[in-house]
């Protein structure tokens, strides 16, 4: 199982990006080899779409859990589709967060933000 988060930079170290969809990185932490990697967001300088391209990396990237602070309606959408649960981010820390989620301490995202696409 494999969780991601989007973060400000890659290290260990980072916070957790407060945009999901124009982050510059990901951090994925494989649960069953305590592995983690940093991919970078392809899509943070995307000129429309960044949710939905960043949450195709995701699952091309075969994520199962994203934790994060918002999701757009549109992201939120195809991560559905693809069966990754989505937990709200509780520290800044990214490294913290998958503690608590770890630990049990996270709860699923339970407002879905409507996304930049339906700000005029």
């Amino acid at each position: 199982m494999k969780i991601a988060i989007p973060v400000d930079e890659n290290n260990k170290n980072t916070n957790v990006c407060v945009s999901f969809g124009r982050t510059p990185y990901f951090f994925i932490y494989n649960i069953e080899t305590k592995e983690n990697v940093f991919i970078e967001n392809f899509s943070k300088n995307s000129p429309g779409g960044a949710g939905i391209k960043a949450s195709q990396q995701l699952l091309d990237n075969e994520i199962n859990i994203l934790v994060t602070y918002r999701c757009g309606e549109n992201a939120e959408s195809v991560l559905s589709d693809g069966k990754v649960k989505i937990y709200k981010a509780e520290f800044a820390k990214a490294s913290d967060n998958i503690d608590a989620f770890l630990n049990n301490k996270l709860k699923l995202l339970d407002i879905i933000s409507p996304g930049m696409h339906k700000r005029g």
